[in-house]
């Protein structure tokens, strides 16, 4: 599906629980950083406990602006920080809402260094 993916646009995966070594043999990693028109963004599959969540998101990625996760598949959008601080980003998931009222896809828009918008859609 990478592979499939990767014919259209640019794809950049990290390693989830369930994957298999053909999702690291592709080339995803435990963590990465990735800059998107400017803004850099962490990505990482399992942020750990919701308890200290947004300091050790900070500490795993100390230069990033935005971090995206998923694991939980709880949609979860910190929204700005005040002080331009990180923002955590969890998408949720389309397919396993695991207790969630419904599935959810996240979708985030940037520009010129700066997250414009996170939304948070309802897909099902």
């Amino acid at each position: 599906m990478l592979d499939e993916l990767a014919q259209y646009a640019p794809v950049t995966a990290v390693v989830g629980n369930n994957d298999g070594p053909d999702i690291g043999a592709w080339g995803a990693t435990e963590t990465v950083t990735v800059t998107l028109d400017g803004l850099q963004v962490g990505m990482i599959h399992d942020s750990g406990a919701a308890t200290g969540r947004l300091s050790r998101m900070r500490r795993v990625f100390p230069e990033v602006g935005l971090v995206v996760f998923g694991h939980s598949h709880i949609p979860l959008d910190s929204g700005p920080a005040p002080d331009g601080g990180l923002r955590i980003f969890n998408p949720g998931s389309p397919t396993d809402r695991r207790r969630q009222p419904h599935g959810t896809i996240g979708v985030l828009r940037i520009n010129d260094g700066t997250l414009l918008d996170a939304q948070i859609i309802d897909v099902t």
